[in-house]
């Protein structure tokens, strides 16, 4: 599928998906939202895709919001009489949540407003040491958007959360190490090969099966109010993979160490009480 606004390359079982609008530091649009859902669909659904990379082209990440009257994400033109329009980062970030495969941000530049509440559904996060970050939206008279409410405290704990929200200021990738927001600094020319490193030692060495129960788990008992619930959910989980073909091919391969060669695919071999965590008021759209 062309696309408009981003780019999408799939080699060696990981999805690249690169923000490409360059010379506007890959601001966010409506029409980046849509294409951003589509390859998130893509991905998932593709058997062959284990690992996702997002990116962006450039010198940037994402400078935020485009504020071009025409393409501001918050002005919506469909919205009918009386209703409250959805936020389009939003609807990006819980695409992102509920993926099955495992997401690697390599954030290559400046990161703001939405630039970084998108990123921050994703499993790892690691930037070059050209980034920057910075939750700005008080400093727009806006509020922050992308569920970066719901995901930024649980990343990072209140009260960094809450600095970094209600000052609105922009900070250096040291700053974002330090306070848990990336897990890597690189040098810009590494830090592409890095993300496909990681997301390689991922594909190679674990079931694909294996890796979306964990990503849900650790996902979904954020907001688990007592360790029962991460009990009966892992005791599910434990359940259905030991009596699967992964596990036994796991084992297998760990006593003739070897490689393994994982065989379960998201298509078709996710157990029936996936996904667990869905419960909200909006239709897919």
């Amino acid at each position: 599928m062309e696309f408009e606004q981003i780019l999408y390359e799939v080699d060696d079982r990981i999805a690249t998906i690169t923000l490409n609008r360059p010379d506007k530091l890959n601001a966010w649009t409506i029409v980046m939202m849509g294409e951003l859902i589509k390859a998130f669909d893509m991905a998932d659904k593709d058997d062959d895709v284990l690992a996702i990379i997002m990116t962006g082209a450039g010198r940037g990440y994402c400078a935020g919001a485009d504020l071009d009257p025409n393409n501001i994400p918050t002005r919506h033109k469909d919205v009918k009489p009386g209703e409250v329009p959805r936020d389009t980062a939003g609807k990006f970030t819980l695409k992102v949540y509920d993926a099955k495969k495992p997401v690697i941000a390599a954030i290559n530049g400046p990161a703001v407003g939405v630039g970084v509440t998108m990123t921050l559904p994703m499993d790892i996060r690691i930037a070059s040491d050209t980034a920057r970050f910075g939750f700005v939206f008080n400093r727009r008279g806006m509020v922050p958007e992308g569920c970066s409410t719901w995901f930024l405290p649980r990343i990072l704990g209140f009260s960094r959360a809450a600095e970094w929200m209600l000052t609105g200021r922009v900070f250096s990738a040291q700053e974002a190490l330090e306070g848990g927001l990336i897990s890597k600094i690189l040098p810009p020319e590494k830090l592409l090969p890095t993300a496909r490193e990681m997301a390689l030692e991922i594909v190679d060495n674990n079931s694909i099966i294996s890796t979306a129960l964990t990503r849900q788990m650790m996902w979904s008992m954020l907001c688990a109010d007592h360790p029962m619930e991460a009990h009966k959910i892992e005791s599910k989980c434990l359940h259905y993979m030991s009596q699967s073909r992964d596990f036994m091919e796991g084992v297998e391969s760990f006593l003739q160490k070897r490689p393994p060669k994982f065989a379960m695919r998201p298509s078709k071999d996710m157990p029936d009480f996936y996904p667990w965590w869905i419960d909200r008021p909006y239709e897919d759209d």
